[in-house]
């Protein structure tokens, strides 16, 4: 089609004083396209004649543009009783119909085509953000921007975007100005973060060949352009070969991530929601005046809109503490000093508060493994180790879920903000390490941050008075006397769907009151020795509730399950090395008895077939939980399955009672020393009111998560995770491979792949693990056809079919 930068609209009407009625066109011009119109017609002229002839049909008159491409047509119009006649050239619209754009961290960026210019009333040409993708999404920017300014560069077409592109360097933040067409007479701000990672592939110019029907790609800058900054080097330095990466072929046809916004549900894993409200995400946490919450653990719920926190610091300086009383806080450095009196700060908070860290967490829609189900997360996190070459902070796993993420560390003791790497995960216990580089605080910040003291021992006990202190959305310390009401409520969170991390074989601490389910933070003595972290967990929704929103709830994790794991890490251990900060550190491994359990109550196990002499051993061993430990289920493919059953009550390990899961805990690490251990533990049971003794074998994880997974045909399949094999099932034909997602308009949604299944053949070809299932897929040809069998979690078996062509093409297996 041809236009001259008009839009027509038929209408009839009765002309002075005649009564013949006359078909005429009523012609207006959108303003700010600068076409060849522009500043010519206006709207509500009528359009008389073109060429000295008269139009009153469209098809006439589209000819007619047709036939005068480039040309000069005369039109002669009515405005206001007065005729008036112009010539104007008739564009192509060819030429301003974009035939190519910018693929950059999933993000979609071209110039501005005539139909959204004439929807959104903007000048064609200019540079807009068709999906903002990963990058763009997580400054907050959204869908229909326009682009105005880059890196403080002026932008006005799609080549200004890639020329400021090839002069960054990956983890550079800068700022970008950008208007909507919803409030277009202001400009807004972000601060964009260049994927320093490389979740997505470089940048690449996909064009379109008229000929093939294709778009060809090719990289937008040359590869070695986009190097790692400065600042962030050290950080990240020999940790991104062992984060899951989700790459792309150049190969025509490829599809790009149309996800913006991921809402996980049972069959479809990304939805196009958009994702300009990240802010807004339900697991970001907010400071919420709540009564005191007593119930138990299954029974809390998250508040259903919580909004992200504010990056804005307080300025606090060095704190000195003369005496237990003191509480007067000195400020060096230039920054201005507030007293404690003035603050009605408690010593324990001034002692805690340069500690404290608020963590925002992001995760590429193209690495959500695991079932995770949020993208976006923030809580309050605490320094557990501060030295010159390593920091740590400790926060719960519900916050940070996985490894690929890009997680941004702001601290309460400097007004800075860093980014974070996450070096160890706990399979079993809710909490996680972030590694960041102190020399990127720069010599102020890195003596003004500095680690908590931990007090691991004593245990927490009913009625001892803890402070809860964290940070409330603006950045500063908020806390409360409070009092322990339970030191050891067992945690009993269901099965969620789909199958992600929860939170089991814990204990937790429970308190008379808090801030709510939304404030994160620590527990610690009057004097700031931290005792537990206050963390986040995560419950499935509750089944009479139709909203797919997770109910959040929080309790005190015990310090001393991360201190063992913190000295080992700062001592040296015994797992594979991690470099953190350009220094190779030996990560520790986790052996665990990979079996479900929950606490029962003695008189309820008696009316099970627990004997009085067990009963008597098990309260005088302790006679304040007063409860033995029976197995719910084993995970499947561990050493303990087929030999504990559902129903079994642990009663000893080695001949000693066992009551609580530190016991079994202690017993594991027992193993560690014990230099002629086979990885077993002799373990005393109860089934069905007979006493047995098993000889069960440990199994031996490490704290890095899944590190491994492959897109194929727009499905992203890993090794099964934890949470899948709590189910208690794996496919018989060697376990095979997990599909954890897919991608809308891909082939494994065309074709209905789905998730939530096993791969366990390919054409026929076994795929019991990554291995495998990598050889088979990369020796599928373009014109082959394609066979699929998959199991579901309920162990039903199906076939699915994909058909030769270029969908399948695009989609072929990366390793990542």
């Amino acid at each position: 089609m041809r236009h001259a930068g008009l839009v027509f609209q038929r209408k009839q009407s009765r002309w002075y004083g005649k009564h013949l009625h006359q078909v005429k066109l009523e012609c207006w011009l959108l303003t700010l396209w600068c076409g060849p119109a522009d500043r010519q017609l206006e709207s509500g002229d009528v359009l008389v004649h073109v060429n000295g002839e008269v139009t009153t049909q469209f098809l006439k008159l589209e000819a007619l543009l047709d036939d005068n491409v480039d040309k000069k047509i005369e039109l002669q119009i009515e405005r206001g009783g007065t005729s008036l006649t112009f010539s104007i050239v008739v564009q192509d619209l060819h030429s301003i119909t974009p035939d190519y754009f910018l693929e950059v961290s999933g993000a979609v960026i071209h110039s501005l085509s005539y139909q959204q210019a004439r929807n959104f009333c903007f000048q064609c040409g200019l540079v807009y953000v068709s999906n903002p993708g990963y990058m763009l999404s997580r400054a907050g920017i959204p869908r229909h921007a326009i682009i105005k300014k880059f890196a403080d560069d002026e932008i006005s077409q799609l080549e200004d975007v890639i020329s400021v592109l090839s002069k960054l360097c990956r983890g550079d933040r800068v700022p970008l100005e950008y208007i909507s067409y919803k409030d277009r007479h202001r400009r807004k701000s972000a601060l964009v973060t260049i994927d320093r990672h490389e979740w997505y592939d470089a940048p690449k110019i996909y064009t379109r060949d008229d000929s093939s029907g294709l778009w060809i790609a090719r990289p937008a800058i040359q590869p070695p352009t986009l190097q790692l900054s400065p600042c962030s080097s050290n950080v990240t330095q020999g940790l991104n070969s062992q984060s899951s990466l989700l790459n792309s072929e150049s190969t025509p046809a490829e599809g790009t991530d149309q996800a913006n916004n991921q809402e996980l549900t049972h069959d479809i894993m990304i939805t196009e929601a958009s994702y300009e409200h990240i802010s807004e995400e339900a697991h970001s946490r907010e400071e919420c005046d709540v009564e005191t919450n007593k119930q138990q653990v299954q029974e809390n719920l998250s508040s259903d809109e919580i909004a992200a926190a504010d990056l804005s610091l307080p300025e606090i300086g060095e704190m000195k503490l003369e005496t237990q009383g003191t509480t007067e806080i000195t400020v060096s450095n230039g920054y201005e000093g507030v007293s404690a009196a003035e603050t009605n700060a408690s010593f324990a908070e001034c002692v805690v508060e340069p500690t404290l860290v608020k963590m925002e967490v992001n995760v590429p829609p193209s690495c959500l493994l695991d079932g995770i189900h949020s993208v976006h997360s923030s809580g309050t996190g605490v320094v557990v180790h501060h030295s010159e070459d390593m920091g740590l902070v400790a926060i719960d796993k519900n916050t940070v879920q996985t490894s690929a993420c890009d997680v941004m560390l702001s601290f309460a003791a400097f007004p800075i903000e860093i980014p974070g790497e996450v070096v160890f995960l706990h399979p079993v216990y809710n909490y996680a390490l972030v590694a960041y580089d102190p020399s990127a605080l720069g010599a102020v910040g890195a003596s003004m941050v500095r680690a908590a003291e931990l007090l691991p021992v004593p245990a927490l006990c009913r009625g001892d008075p803890i402070y809860l202190i964290g940070l409330s959305k603006n950045q500063r310390a908020k806390s409360r006397k409070s009092f322990v009401t339970n030191p050891y409520v067992t945690l009993n969170v269901g099965h969620a769907d789909p199958p992600r991390y929860r939170a089991i074989n814990m204990e937790v601490i429970e308190l008379d009151t808090d801030f709510g389910n939304a404030f994160t933070g620590v527990l610690c003595n009057e004097h700031g020795k931290v005792q537990a972290i206050w963390g986040s967990f995560s419950n499935k929704p509750k089944s009479c509730n139709t909203t797919s929103k997770d109910h959040q709830f929080v309790r005190g994790v015990p310090i001393y399950m991360i201190s063992q794991v913190l000295d080992k890490i700062i001592s040296g251990a015994n797992g594979p090395a991690l470099l953190i900060n350009g220094v190779k550190r030996s990560m520790p491994l986790v052996r665990t008895l990979e079996a479900e359990l929950y606490s029962r109550l003695l008189s309820k196990a008696r009316s099970f077939g627990l004997g009085d002499e067990w009963i008597q051993r098990l309260v005088k061993k302790d006679p304040m939980r007063r409860q033995v430990l029976r197995v719910k289920g084993c995970l499947a493919g561990s050493n303990t399955e087929n030999l504990l059953k559902q129903g079994d009550m642990l009663l000893a390990i080695n001949k000693e009672p066992v009551t609580c899961f530190q016991d079994i805990e202690n017993a594991c690490q027992a193993l560690e020393n014990c230099v002629d251990s086979d990885g077993k533990l002799k373990i005393t049971i109860c089934r069905q009111g007979a006493e047995v003794d098993l000889l069960v074998g440990t199994d031996i994880r490490d704290g890095n998560g899944t590190m491994r997974a492959i897109s194929w045909c727009g499905c992203l399949v890993q090794d099964p995770h934890s949470a899948v094999r709590a189910l208690g099932f794996l496919p018989g034909e060697g376990h095979g491979v997990y599909a954890a997602m897919w991608c809308r308009g891909s082939p494994a949604e065309r074709y209905a792949l789905g998730a939530l299944i096993w791969i366990v053949q390919v054409n026929g070809k076994p795929t019991p693990d990554l291995d495998a299932f990598v050889n088979v897929t990369k020796g599928l040809r373009y014109d082959e056809f394609v066979r699929v069998k998959t199991i579901n979690l309920d162990g039903e078996a199906t076939c699915a079919n994909f058909e030769a062509g270029l969908a399948l093409l695009a989609y072929m297996g990366v390793e990542i």
